[in-house]
């Protein structure tokens, strides 16, 4: 069974909602700036991709807003929005046979610096009961569940920015077992002192205070990333499910998926990047001259880029498949950024175009076909979608319009 995907909910620094979002990229909007939630003076980096024109209160009742992080309400937006747009009303639909499946790589961490600053300075009678959950990885599944009536599979995997991919594989997983629909993807947010201190910590950021030269993957400037927040849920579904009960729409279907996890350092064996690329195009019957375009990792330290430019030109000859990677335009989302690259890669197959790398100069040593400056009109039926995440974890998927053959 290979499942279909009927329904997109976003939430990103270019734009909240499909075509507000995907008109940003096509347009090569940057999202990122200086950080406006703390002054980030005292930190080596002080960019960020935030979402600034998201107003919780517009979009969740009231008893929620203090029981969750800013990650949780804008996942509980992205999944209202994902079944609209799917035109699934929750409390329809089998429960039983209904479930979610989330990636998460930081968890509440706003929520629990406002707790641990709230304790320190005024004592603990004044830590939040909420703090018990609003934290954790799983709450993001935990909220959309009890929120829709939710009572199919549910669960969560953690593995950094690989995650949103290894979230649409777990779902097709349940799909294949006892459910008829899953929401699945990534949202993440964690653009607080505390977080901007972690993700300092991986030593990948980039330090750079210019909006449009801190990120540049495939560059010769390059020197890092720029974190930012949001991602992608996404309706995933049975064929028979989506048949039976009139989907509108189909964006296209999930044909194949494979994680693989790096080697020890200082082992001198090969990274599995290619490993994952190579099993997600056989798990998909897929061959790499059927491939249209690949939507790249994109990590932006030049030794991680080489990896994975020499792993599409190995794979799919040296600049014979275009390459993106919009993110630069959004900042690299953590557990949102690979399913947030699905659905772009969902809409580039549904108006035949490939989106734009902002900002970047390809460089030379790497032999690849980089789509930077304008969208590249092109037909397109098939793409792939590569993740990596912090601790080796490898993700790759293959989505292709229309409804499955097989």
């Amino acid at each position: 069974m290979t499942p279909v995907i009927t329904g997109l909910g976003i939430t990103a620094p270019t734009g909240l909602g499909v075509e507000a979002y995907w008109t940003a990229t096509l347009a090569g909007k940057s999202g990122l700036g200086r950080i406006t939630r703390f002054d980030p003076d005292v930190y080596p980096a002080t960019l960020a991709g935030e979402i600034h024109d998201f107003d919780p209160a517009e979009h969740l009742p009231g008893k929620l807003l203090p029981q969750t992080d800013l990650m949780t309400q804008l996942a509980l937006a992205a999944a209202d929005w994902a079944f609209e747009d799917a035109g699934i009303v929750p409390e329809q639909a089998d429960s039983l046979r209904t479930g979610v499946v989330t990636a998460s790589s930081t968890g509440g961490f706003e929520f629990g610096q406002r707790v641990m600053q709230s304790m320190w300075s005024r004592g603990n009678k004044h830590v939040s009961a909420y703090q018990s959950y609003a934290w954790f990885y799983a709450v993001n599944s935990g909220q959309i569940s009890i929120r829709n009536g939710l009572r199919g599979a549910c669960g969560v995997v953690v593995s950094d920015a690989a995650g949103g991919l290894d979230a649409l594989g777990q779902a097709r997983r349940q799909l294949r077992r006892d459910c008829s629909a899953v929401l699945a993807g990534g949202v993440d947010s964690s653009i607080c002192s505390f977080g901007l201190v972690s993700q300092l910590a991986t030593g990948r950021l980039s330090t750079g205070d210019d909006p449009d030269r801190a990120y540049l993957p495939f560059d010769d400037r390059a020197a890092g990333h720029v974190f930012g927040e949001g991602g992608a849920l996404l309706v995933m579904e049975t064929p028979e499910n989506a048949l039976a009960r009139g989907a509108h729409q189909v964006y296209g279907h999930l044909a194949g998926y494979a994680a693989t996890m790096d080697p020890r350092p200082g082992s001198g064996r090969e990274p599995a990047l290619r490993r994952a690329v190579e099993l997600a195009l056989d798990d998909a019957e897929v061959s790499p001259t059927e491939v249209d375009v690949v939507f790249a990792d994109a990590a932006g330290v030049p030794e991680l880029d080489a990896i994975e430019a020499q792993v599409i030109s190995d794979v799919f000859g040296a600049g014979q498949v275009p390459v993106t990677a919009p993110k630069t335009a959004t900042g690299r989302l953590n557990a949102g950024g690979g399913s947030l690259d699905v659905a772009t890669a969902l809409l580039s197959i549904r108006d035949g175009v490939v989106p734009p790398t902002p900002h970047v100069e390809r460089s030379p040593r790497y032999d690849i076909e980089l789509v930077t400056g304008s969208p590249m009109v092109a037909r397109l039926r098939t793409a792939v979608v590569l993740a990596r995440g912090i601790g080796g974890f490898n993700s790759a998927v293959v989505v292709r319009g229309g409804l499955p053959t097989r």
